[in-house]
């Protein structure tokens, strides 16, 4: 077996990212279209984590820092190469890349309806905050 890659994401990457996306990732955002993802990496170009094998797209998450708080976003991984390490690999590397940046805490952004990704959020160390609510406005039509 090929060795797994972890990168960030090139702008030329983004229309791969988007496609792997709809096949991957639970649910879709405001966010998912070629201007936001490339917003994110020309303001953050480390931010998008991929994971890739012999060429091939199989993970990717959102390793944000606002200077203030790290949040992760789009922990995705390619349906049929689940409960492989790839999740965790991103994860691990989206924690390094937090400590390198001074952050302290992360938070990610789960659905409620994705229970798969409730188990994979507590089995990586992550617990529920159950006394906070997010807020959600969106700031476009």
């Amino acid at each position: 077996m090929t060795h797994l890659r972890i990168r960030p994401a090139a702008r030329d990457d983004l229309d791969t990212v988007l496609a792997f996306w709809k096949t991957a990732a639970e649910g879709t955002s405001i966010s998912d279209d070629r201007d936001g993802v490339e917003r994110l990496v020309a303001l953050d170009p480390e931010a998008l984590i991929l994971a890739e094998q012999a060429g091939e797209l199989l993970g990717t998450v959102i390793a944000g820092f606002d200077g203030w708080r790290c949040h992760l976003y789009r922990l995705a991984v390619h349906p049929e190469r689940r409960r492989q390490g790839i999740g965790s690999a991103l994860l691990a590397a989206a924690e390094e890349r937090f400590v390198r940046l001074g952050g302290r805490r992360a938070d990610a952004m789960v659905l409620v309806r994705n229970a798969t990704a409730h188990h994979a959020w507590s089995a990586a160390g992550y617990d529920p905050e159950e006394h906070w609510r997010r807020w959600v406005k969106p700031l476009t039509d």
